[in-house]
């Protein structure tokens, strides 16, 4: 009676658990991207705010910041006492399959509102 090979069943463990584990890895990639996105869009919102704030224009905020050629959207819209900044930001995703939970590009949007006497 022989044993049986250990190597072949390791070999086919790691083959069948390989495919998961990449995918986790590009996963947390992806996730690690949208997430300095975030971190970055919302340092240069506090940059947007205060150059409005200085009475800067919307084009002249684009300009100063270099948003057009980061690929970094701005909107600036005035209601009666508030204004409503938007900046975002669209992210290429790299692992396969994610557009199943996230769209891709991912659009990392970040809002915020301030009163304006």
């Amino acid at each position: 009676m022989s044993l049986p090979n250990k190597k072949g069943q390791a070999l086919v463990e790691f083959v069948m658990i390989l495919p998961i584990f990449i995918f986790m890895i590009f996963a947390c990639i992806d996730i690690g991207k949208v997430l300095y996105m975030q971190n970055k869009l919302e340092s240069r919102m506090d940059d947007i705010i205060t150059s409005y704030q200085n009475g800067l224009t919307e084009e002249t905020i684009k300009q100063d910041l270099d948003l057009n050629h980061q690929d970094i959207t701005l909107s600036i819209e005035k209601e009666k006492v508030y204004q409503k900044f938007e900046v975002s930001k669209k992210i290429d995703m790299i692992t396969p399959g994610i557009n199943l939970f996230l769209s891709n590009p991912f659009e990392v949007k970040i809002e915020r509102v301030i009163y304006d006497e």
